[in-house]
């Protein structure tokens, strides 16, 4: 029997090749009474079938498995019927590039099984389901779209920075927030929740398709327009110092902060140069950077949200609305021509 004794309202589907496996986290998943397994699927074909018949909705997904790999399952499924999945796999953590493809294809998170049966997890398997379930792949799948080529011609640049936050679905949300920067956009700090490894090869993804310049922060290193830096996590936080102007500072983890990196600490920064600023509050979980973003729009920042329909999990961008940290509300396809807006200079009228 498959279902826990209370009333569950949260229906999990399990897909991987390994009987053993599957055994493991329907264990790990019944000890949520809020969740049901109402099945399990040895490939993506099963699994194709029982999402028909059984309407889960929550999936969870090996990568490595017989007749189609669970990435290319992931890319048709997301595509034909968006819906929260969770990678359970040690390839995604083993190679983070197959991470970083299957969180920019829609997955709602990563977790790796060798972690979880060692016991050695730092997250617990049902709580990402239960996260998972109440997320909005749909309104993510019908946001990404194509971005219209940004035309090659100068930014007349206002000396504003960006500094942008995100966790969950950070990385469809920043990969179409980014595709509509320029070359020469200005400069901006990004505060993405990730283990350091899927953030460096986040980077690397997104340096090898983007006009900017991207990469990880380093310490004292100068803002150039241009280049968009990543907070690089792990031990450090990535701040804007005080002065020199226009030079980042990698901040020590003290424990203080939740998240690693933080966006509390970069929006907090940010304060002191707050007429100059220009913050967005991305896609994700809690409420990490609402309130230093409320200090930066009182202190004269210009400050976008991004709306609820077009957030994976409108947590962090509700709490910034909620207590009217953003001046400006927008869909994630409306971002970056929201940011680009507030950085470039207006255009003089021509007279006679």
């Amino acid at each position: 029997m498959l279902r826990p004794a209370t009333n569950p309202t949260i229906r999990a589907l399990i897909v991987d090749d390994t009987r053993t496996i599957r055994a493991m986290i329907r264990a790990l998943l019944l000890r949520d009474p809020r969740i049901e397994v109402v099945g399990e699927a040895c490939d993506p074909y099963e699994a194709r079938e029982m999402i028909r018949s059984l309407n889960p909705d929550v999936i969870t997904l090996d990568v490595v498995m017989p007749k189609m790999d669970g990435i290319s399952f992931l890319e048709r499924l997301m595509r034909l019927r968006p819906m929260p999945v969770v990678m359970v796999s040690s390839r995604t953590t083993e190679n983070s590039s197959a991470a970083i493809q299957a969180l920019s294809l829609g997955a709602f998170d990563c977790v790796d099984i060798a972690a979880l049966s060692r016991g050695q997890s730092n997250v617990e398997l049902a709580e990402v389901v239960v996260a998972a379930a109440s997320s909005n792949p749909r309104g993510q799948a019908t946001q990404r779209r194509p971005q219209s080529r940004i035309p090659e011609q100068r930014l007349n640049w206002n000396g504003r920075i960006v500094v942008i936050g995100s966790s969950t679905g950070g990385v469809d949300a920043l990969t179409t927030v980014l595709s509509g920067f320029p070359k020469d956009c200005p400069p901006t700090l990004i505060a993405q929740h990730m283990p350091p490894d899927f953030l460096n090869n986040f980077c690397a993804r997104l340096d090898r398709t983007m006009a900017p310049k991207v990469g990880l922060a380093k310490d004292g290193a100068k803002l150039e327009q241009g280049r968009v830096v990543f907070a690089p996590g792990g031990d450090w936080h990535l701040a804007l110092s005080e002065c020199p102007e226009r030079q980042m500072t990698l901040v020590p983890n003290d424990g203080s902060e939740l998240y690693v990196p933080s966006v509390n600490v970069l929006f907090s920064s940010a304060v002191y140069h707050a007429p100059k600023i220009v913050a967005v509050m991305l896609t994700g979980m809690g409420k990490d950077g609402a309130e230093p973003m409320l200090k930066l729009r009182k202190a004269g920042a210009y400050t976008i949200a991004q709306d609820g329909p077009s957030a994976v999990v409108d947590g962090m961008p509700r709490a910034a609305r909620d207590i009217g940290a953003a001046i400006e509300v927008a869909s994630l396809n409306n971002i970056a021509a929201a940011v680009l807006a507030q950085v470039a200079k207006p255009k003089q009228e021509k007279t006679g």
